[in-house]
């Protein structure tokens, strides 16, 4: 699905919409995201050497795997992290690197989801994490 059809389903805007496009198979979503350079969180994240943050990694995971549940949430209802564990930063993102995100949904205990992730560049592992979030009506 394109970045249309995943505003459908995600409530993200604008700069902190941070997919391309993703896809889901056999419980799996797989998505995309195109590192382009201007974007507000690299603007000081170094100068002169800039490096995605580790915090918009962790989104960008958030933002695929919630992909999956799209069918439990109901309109008005929004998807908000509830926990991060063992994330692991091992390679650097920069600017021009495609990062594809691998998250599936481990348990469920409704409305918390408890999900595990990757994300790579050029196969390259470059973080990785397990992470909670519940289905509110926030």
């Amino acid at each position: 699905m394109n970045r249309e059809e995943i505003m459908k389903i995600l409530p993200h805007r604008d700069n902190m919409l941070l997919l391309d496009d993703v896809e889901t198979k056999d419980g799996v979503a797989i998505g995309h995201y195109t590192v382009r350079g201007d974007e507000f969180f690299l603007k000081g994240h170094f100068p002169g050497n800039p490096i995605v943050p580790g915090v918009i990694l962790c989104e960008i995971l958030a933002q695929s795997a919630c992909i999956l549940v799209k069918d439990a949430i109901k309109e008005g209802e929004l998807s908000v992290y509830t926990g991060l564990n063992n994330v692991k930063f091992r390679s650097p993102v920069k600017p021009g690197d495609t990062i594809e995100t691998q998250c599936h949904i481990k348990r469920v205990k409704h409305p918390f989801y408890f999900a595990e992730g990757t994300i790579k560049v050029d196969n390259r592992l470059c973080a990785s994490a397990e992470f909670s979030f519940a289905i509110t009506g926030a």
